[in-house]
């Protein structure tokens, strides 16, 4: 199968209008990379720990973040970029103060993810 440039628009994967929150799957693509975009303006949240049978990779655009990947706690800003292995519980939250603002790269063509909490 050819591969060909495309554009997704923000409505196709945007959950509201005016933060960066939202994902697409690779395969729309043809690709193996899928992104979630994550905003919180709320201290103390984010996703609960789970993990996937792939890579993720977390950039931190916004804020301040404290992640728990494994049995490691990295506490990392914006500018800084998280690795989570493969098969590797993992969760993060705010530190605040204001707003974080994630982009989450899945080494996969589907996002699946294994609830732990």
């Amino acid at each position: 199968m050819e591969k060909i440039a495309a554009l997704l628009d923000r409505a196709e994967w945007a959950e509201r209008p005016d933060a960066w929150k939202g994902e697409f799957d690779g395969k729309r693509f043809g690709t193996n990379v899928s992104v979630i975009f994550y905003t919180t303006d709320e201290v103390g949240r984010g996703p609960r720990l789970h993990r996937h049978a792939y890579d993720e990779v977390f950039i931190v655009r916004e804020g301040r973040a404290l992640f728990t990947v494994g049995d490691r706690q990295i506490e990392a800003v914006a500018g800084q970029i998280v690795f989570g292995p493969a098969n590797v519980p993992h969760k993060f939250v705010n530190l605040g103060p204001g707003r974080l603002e994630t982009t989450d790269i899945h080494v996969t063509h589907t996002i699946a993810q294994e609830d732990l909490e």
